[in-house]
């Protein structure tokens, strides 16, 4: 016991025994995190079961509209496929993600980047009891849309919040592939 004593009131040995400890930790966090990313199924696995983009939304037909040459360059490295289409009143931004990713982002970042004001953010459901997270995106110029948000996995489950998703996600907790929607119409 005096022998314990002297080793631990040691300043030097303790610094030791800490930075190895601490090494022990963050190899055995790499270790489950390779053994984690292991065990999730393959992104092209999961591209094939991508049908195509859906022709309607609630009844109303869908046609499809060509991304932005931002758009197209975002989408390039982004890990999925993402899509515009537009039913005549309102515009459709879909994106199918095969892998939990920091490249799905919250629409009103990205609206706050394109130059619009974002007010009155809250949680709505649909005329089909679905939730969205929806908010009003106003410019200077004086256009204002109504815009909505949604994450559905591969189980149906749904998120309102990138956050939320991307932690399920990267956990395990929730399968892709997921569909993200962002549906945006004139006020």
């Amino acid at each position: 016991m005096a022998l314990f004593d002297r080793w631990l009131g040691n300043r030097f040995f303790c610094r030791v025994l800490h930075k190895v400890a601490f090494g022990a930790v963050m190899l055995l966090c790499t270790a489950l995190s390779v053994l984690s990313s292991v065990s999730r199924p393959v992104a092209s696995a999961q591209a094939a079961a991508f049908q195509e983009w859906p022709s309607t939304w609630d009844g109303a037909l869908l046609r499809p509209l060509a991304l932005s040459e931002v758009e197209h360059r975002f989408a390039v490295n982004f890990p999925g496929r993402i899509a515009r289409l537009t039913d005549g009143e309102r515009l459709f931004v879909m994106r199918e993600v095969l892998a939990p990713t920091r490249m799905l982002h919250p629409a009103p970042d990205c609206y706050r980047a394109l130059g619009y004001r974002i007010e009155g953010t809250r949680l709505e459901r649909d005329a089909q009891a679905r939730l969205w997270r929806c908010f009003t995106a106003a410019r200077k110029q004086g256009q204002t849309l109504r815009v909505c948000e949604r994450i559905v996995d591969a189980d149906g489950t749904a998120f309102t919040d990138t956050s939320a998703w991307y932690w399920a996600a990267a956990s395990g907790r929730s399968p892709g592939p997921w569909h993200a929607v962002t549906v945006a119409r004139p006020m």
